[in-house]
């Protein structure tokens, strides 16, 4: 499949965004909860946060691996219904605090410690109600090559070095600069 050079950038109003959406830098991602790789590369963004600040957007766009993990799709859907109750980010870092225990009962336990309406949560999970914005990120993610996760685009372009810090925050600089 042919890689979009200039396509991934964050939109306002559509996706979930730290930073400022006019930040001169943008990290797009596209992930799995259950993907242990994506767990580690939460890890890494956080980290580039903290030293780019304000100069960086971080956006999370979902694509769930089904085949390889089961909970993926119904994770997604937990953090898109968390987002729903004004709470996405902190649903997306307990799901990966916790990539082993992912079905429906931990779900509705981490809904209710982070003071959302659990049965909503749970409700909307089981009913699929956010598949087709699940689906909207997916389908993205494959017009722009996307094959794996995580996947990321620095200021819309395909990023194909290592996952880590060093490594991100060098190509986001390049990218700035």
């Amino acid at each position: 499949m042919k890689k979009s050079s200039k396509s991934v950038l964050p939109v306002a109003g559509h996706d979930h965004v730290q930073g400022s959406i006019d930040a001169p830098l943008a990290l797009v991602e596209y992930g799995d909860y259950q993907c242990p790789y994506c767990g580690e590369a939460n890890a890494v963004v956080k980290e580039i946060q903290e030293r780019l600040g304000d100069q960086l957007c971080y956006v999370f766009r979902n694509f769930p691996l089904q085949e390889i993990h089961p909970y993926a799709e119904h994770a997604a859907e937990a953090a898109e219904a968390a987002g729903a109750q004004g709470r996405f980010w902190e649903m997306h870092d307990v799901l990966f605090e916790n990539q082993n225990a992912l079905d429906d009962d931990d779900l509705s336990a981490y809904a209710a410690e982070l003071d959302l309406d659990a049965k909503r949560l749970v409700l909307e999970v089981r009913n699929s109600a956010h598949a087709a914005r699940i689906r909207e990120d997916y389908r993205s993610g494959e017009r722009n090559g996307v094959s794996g996760t995580p996947t990321f685009f620095i200021n819309g372009t395909l990023y194909d070095g290592e996952p880590d810090v060093s490594d991100l925050i060098a190509a986001l600089t390049e990218r700035a600069a």
